[in-house]
């Protein structure tokens, strides 16, 4: 029996392990910019490395680049990334499942101004951020800006729509 070092086990959604989203508006030269975190929590069977090599092989598999160029939403009408801002929700779809996560009003109103929101999706466990937990704005921008979790992660440009149009 042989194997090639590139071989790449099937992907499995359980290997994701929970997957957490954040809102949260920041200055921008323009105004209030609506951004949008999307990180795992590392809590699969096998760890946070992967849950995190799982992340990676998901974007990708999905024609979104980690640590590449930005994705304008705008200008492909494919993408497997949607955004659904209703009842002071965000709820990013995904191809094989959803994520919702309660939106500031300071969020509501720069995503009703600009119409998208500036998604951060890294493959950068945060174990300390799980789900229903308060988390510090130092804290979140520490993690958010950090460079680790930029360079690991795709950039989108995520148009919204609303259930009223």
């Amino acid at each position: 029996m042989t194997s090639t070092l590139g071989e790449t086990r099937p992907f499995r959604l359980a290997d994701l392990g929970t997957l957490v989203v954040l809102a949260w508006s920041g200055e921008a030269p323009d105004g209030a910019m609506p951004y949008l975190l999307v990180y795992p929590l590392g809590d699969a069977a096998d760890g946070p490395e992967a849950s995190s090599a799982a992340v990676r092989q998901w974007l990708e598999s999905s024609g979104l680049p980690v640590g590449g160029d930005l994705v304008d939403g705008a200008t492909r009408p494919n993408l497997p990334v949607g955004l659904l801002v209703e009842a002071n929700q965000a709820v990013v779809s995904l191809q094989q499942f959803n994520a919702q996560c309660a939106a500031p009003p300071e969020w509501l109103e720069a995503v009703a101004e600009r119409g998208f929101a500036y998604l951060v999706f890294t493959t950068r466990a945060w174990p300390a951020a799980a789900p229903g937990k308060p988390v510090d704005a130092g804290a979140l921008a520490a993690f958010a800006g950090a460079e680790e979790t930029l360079q690991e992660a795709a950039h989108i440009v995520v148009p919204a729509r609303s259930l009223r149009g």
